[in-house]
């Protein structure tokens, strides 16, 4: 670099009057490296300028070139990029920002360095450094680094320093003494040779002046010379008696450092030892609770918990490095397993005995309805057997664990005790309890659905004794198993053939209330030909409230169990808060790992719950499946009180755990309800479309108008407040437009009445329903029948006034004829058809007697077609006379208008025709 910087010197600044004082080897950052070099000189004459020079070789590298120059002043900040990591990058700012990487970071320092000295004598902006160590910017640049090779002097940059204020005072008062210092510069330079001179001479004659004092030192400094060497013999001597008790210091340290070793050796030893004894000793007390503990009584089942916590605690000590190789450790061990294995054998023998006790304890001497029943039919013989079912049927309930459970959960530590040591025993245990209770449940359940079922056929007509009266086909008796499923049936029957008469009629009862209540089926066809009180809404009432117990029965029942098996087996359902947190948090694998581990454990146990509730309750959903099945035949229309109940539970048992058995065997039986719903509403449109209208009487209000009508009134009263009121809604949608389709389609194949007393009748009556249940969802079907209500009474009524003026009517049309043909109004007289002899004969054809006459015979024919039920034929009647009144005026608009001053009128008047529909409403 030395070499270089000779060259730079030599070749380029030299003859520019500049002097080379900081140089690197600098290529652009971030680019292909193309080397170049960084130059920072000063100029030889006043006033000196500093600059930043970058010199390039040239292409064929026989010469550098100047390429680019900055002042000094320019430059604003200087960026080394980092002050405390070597890095060879830094920034230089001037009227842009140039980046440049170093061949060395000691060139970048050297150059940075030599900036900020240059900065701090020539300029007064001071540079900016960024990142810059301060040791650094105070250090010199390197005398190799910084010389100056100008004329061939190699003066540092650190030898021009400028003169203090005395010593400018002092040139300043010399060159004033001789004034001709500007003016003769040698003359003044021999003077002060000459001065230099005489101080010289000064000096040596005071130095020889002083050599006796010279003297009297050197023999101060022998003399301290022989005291040191005194000193040094003492020392040497010292130094020996020393070495002896050095030695023994050396023994006693030894010594010490073993004893320090072998007590801390030892503390180590009790430390082990203490460890093993507090975490690997298992006290006589846990040990005779573990191999002798009554685990029937409280007392005992307390002590082997705590014996049972105890010992694992003990059997999961984390034991350090060596400790499995002891043969205590080994032994202590061994006696735990068998502890453990023995404890759990004992454990696992007794719960067992204790599921079968409870089991037993509950399924003695239970008396299940139908058996209840028919015991009741034996000791009442002749009595009717409706009377007997309603009397002395007990109330529907499923009976209470809660003692069984309130026994075991005694043992619930003991449980997750054995969870954790034997998992084979634990589930061993679980599928036991498991058998057990289903078979229980099972029974109590089937029995409770027997009960159920038996009260909701006797909902038919037991309270009206009716049941004698109905007749008994041998076909029907098929029926049963529709009614009774096959495990019904068996319990039905009994175990002897002593029963096969009082089974006999309860059969004949089950039969009876299938056929009555298949009879009186709830189709909107059967119910419009049905009187009110052949509805039996009670009966729907009753139904319904036994539904509704028989739910409310099962849900505290599932919650209960699910519940107790939670807790008994220490089965966990969601994560507990501080773990998710923990989860949220801690981003390490180790954590995720353990909370992935942790997810899966809950999700299995979660899965072990469903699996056991399943197998407890697995006839629940088969026994809910058939009693909806029976309520569905007894009336189809109590799909919409299952409906209501059903959604009603499914949501109730969703909001305390949407993961529950509870809430998805509900959630499975909902869908048959929901489809049992569908197709009664399907049943519904199926027959509207089947209805057949008697060709030989008058049609009135259809009968699946009047259904419709009964329908959305017991709909609106059930699915009051009811959470699938959207799945009604839809109904209504579904219903309202086959209504009003298959309305449309009897009123075009109606031969006896006609088509617009059809639709008039059956659309003002829809209109009413409507207005009067006021259902959201059917307010443009409102509109709707209203409108076609209005529109087909204004046709018939303008139909039927055509009938008692034929011949006027003809005559007037034929006018209205020829105006619209182009004739004038005033011409129409000329015309051989109109004129005024032709409407005379026509206008005495209907004297005032004749029309009343034939008013009174339209009355007659709308009193013919219309019905009873609606009660139009007021109505009609005053629309046939505001219709009348309007032609009568049309009628003389128009004489006035054809055939003016002929003084033609008609032979009657408005006054008249009022009396004449007056009277002939009256006379009816």
């Amino acid at each position: 670099m030395t070499a270089i910087k000779h060259a730079l010197q030599r070749d380029i600044f030299t003859p520019n009057d500049e002097r080379l004082l900081s140089i690197v080897n600098v290529c652009k950052a971030g680019k292909k490296k193309k080397n170049c070099f960084l130059c920072a000189t000063v100029t030889t004459e006043r006033p000196v300028q500093v600059k930043v020079v970058k010199v390039k070789k040239s292409d064929k590298g026989d010469f550098y070139k100047r390429q680019m120059a900055w002042e000094l002043r320019d430059l604003t900040e200087v960026d080394a990029k980092d002050a405390n990591k070597e890095n060879p990058e830094f920034d230089l700012h001037f009227e842009k920002v140039y980046r440049w990487l170093a061949s060395s970071t000691a060139e970048k320092n050297s150059f940075i360095s030599c900036i900020w000295k240059l900065n701090q004598r020539y300029l007064r902006k001071k540079v900016e450094f960024v990142n810059v160590s301060a040791q650094l910017l105070e250090e010199s640049v390197p005398s190799s680094e910084s010389q100056s090779v100008a004329g061939g002097d190699e003066d540092a940059l650190d030898d021009y320093q400028e003169l203090n204020t005395r010593e400018e005072q002092d040139i300043e008062g010399m060159m004033e003494v001789c004034e001709y210092a500007i003016s003769n510069a040698e003359a003044f330079a021999e003077k002060l040779s000459k001065e230099l001179q005489v101080l010289d001479g000064a000096n040596i004659q005071s130095i020889m002046a002083s050599e006796k004092q010279v003297s009297m030192l050197m023999d101060l400094l022998d003399e301290a010379l022989r005291e040191v060497d005194t000193i040094e013999g003492k020392l040497s001597s010292y130094e020996e008696m020393l070495q002896s008790v050095k030695e023994q210091m050396d023994q006693i340290s030894q010594s010490n450092r073993l004893i320090q070793i072998s007590n801390s050796n030892n503390g180590k030893l009790l430390d082990e030892i203490q460890f093993l004894v507090n975490h690997m000793d298992l006290s006589r007390g846990h040990i005779r609770a573990l191999q002798e503990g009554d685990l029937s009584s409280p007392k005992g089942i307390e002590a082997c918990i705590n014996a049972s916590e105890a010992l694992l605690q003990c059997m999961n000590v984390a034991l350090r490095p060596g400790h499995d190789k002891l043969a205590a450790v080994k032994q202590q061990q061994m006696l735990f397993s068998e502890l453990r294995d023995n404890f759990a054998r004992r454990l696992t023998n007794h719960l067992n005995n204790v599921f079968v006790h409870q089991f037993n304890h509950f399924s003695h001497f239970k008396m299940t309805i139908p058996q209840f029943y028919r015991s009741s039919c034996l000791s009442l013989p002749g009595h009717d057997q409706s009377s007997t079912l309603t009397q002395h049927t007990p109330d529907l309930a499923l009976p209470k664990h809660s003692p069984l459970h309130r026994d075991l959960l005694r043992y619930a530590k003991l449980m997750e005790w054995l969870k954790n040591t034997q998992r084979e025993k634990y589930d061993g245990l679980s599928r036991t309890y498991v058998d057990y209770m289903s078979r229980l449940y099972e029974r109590e359940i089937k029995d409770f659905f027997e009960g159920a079922k038996i009260k909701m056929a006797g909902t038919t007509k037991e309270a009206k004794g009716k049941f004698a009266t109905l007749p008994r086909k041998e076909s029907a008796l098929k029926q049963e198993l529709l009614f009774f499923p096959t495990h019904g049936v068996a319990s039905l029957h009994g175990s002897s053939g002593k029963l096969t008469g009082s089974t006999s009629s309860l059969n004949k009862l089950a039969v009876q209330s299938s056929s009555s209540r298949r009879s009186q089926s709830s189709s909107l066809l059967d119910m419009g030909n049905m009187s009110a009180s052949d509805l039996d809404v009670a009966d729907r009432t009753k139904f319904d409230k036994i539904f509704e117990q028989v739910l409310s029965e099962l849900e505290p029942l599932c919650l209960a169990e699910q519940d107790f098996i939670i807790k008994f087996f220490k089965l966990q359902q969601q994560v507990p808060l501080a773990q998710a947190e923990v989860d949220d948090t801690d981003g390490s694998a180790s954590s995720r790992a353990s909370a992935n581990e942790h997810r899966h454990s809950i999700s299995s146990e979660r899965d072990m719950v469903r699996l056991m509730m399943n197998k407890i309750f697995q006839s629940i959903e088969t026994e809910l499946n058939s009693l909806i099945a029976l309520g569905d035949k007894m009336d189809s229309f109590h799909s919409l009180y299952m409906l209501v109940k059903m959604s009603h539970h499914v949501w109730t048992a969703e909001n305390v755990d949407p993961a529950s058995y509870l809430s998805t065997t509900l959630g499975n039986v909902l869908v048959t309800v929901k489809r049992n719903f569908d197709k009664c509403i399907q049943l519904q449109i199926r027959q509207m479309e089947e209805v057949k209208i008697s060709k030989k009487s008058k049609v009135g209000i259809l009968p699946f108008v009047t259904g419709f009508e009964e329908f959305a009134e017991l709909a609106e009263t059930i699915f009051r407040n009811a959470e699938r009121r959207g799945d009604l809604d839809k109904a209504y949608s579904k219903l309202i437009r086959a209504v009003f389709l298959n309305v449309e389609k009897v009123a075009n194949e109606s031969q006896k009445t006609p088509r617009d007393v059809v639709m008039m009748e059956n659309f003002h009556h829809i209109f009413s329903t409507l207005s009067r249940l006021k259902i959201s969802c059917l307010e443009s079907e409102r509109r709707e029948a209203k409108h076609k209500y209005t529109e087909h009474l204004q046709s018939y009524v303008i139909t039927s006034l055509g009938q008692p003026l034929e011949k006027l009517n003809h005559f007037f049309e034929g006018v209205e004829g020829r105006v619209a043909q182009g004739v004038r109004e005033e011409e129409v007289s000329y015309q051989l058809a109109f004129s005024k002899q032709e409407l005379r004969k026509v206008i005495k054809e209907y004297p005032g007697k004749e029309v009343k006459k034939g008013l009174d015979n339209l009355y007659k024919k709308v009193d013919k077609h219309l019905c009873e039920e609606e009660s139009l034929l007021q109505v009609v009647w005053h629309s046939m006379q505001d219709e009348f009144i309007r032609q009568y005026k049309h009628f003389e608009g128009l004489i006035g208008r054809c055939y003016p001053g002929s003084g033609i009128t008609m032979d009657f008047t408005i006054q008249d025709m009022l009396e004449y529909f007056s009277s002939i409403a009256q006379s009816h």
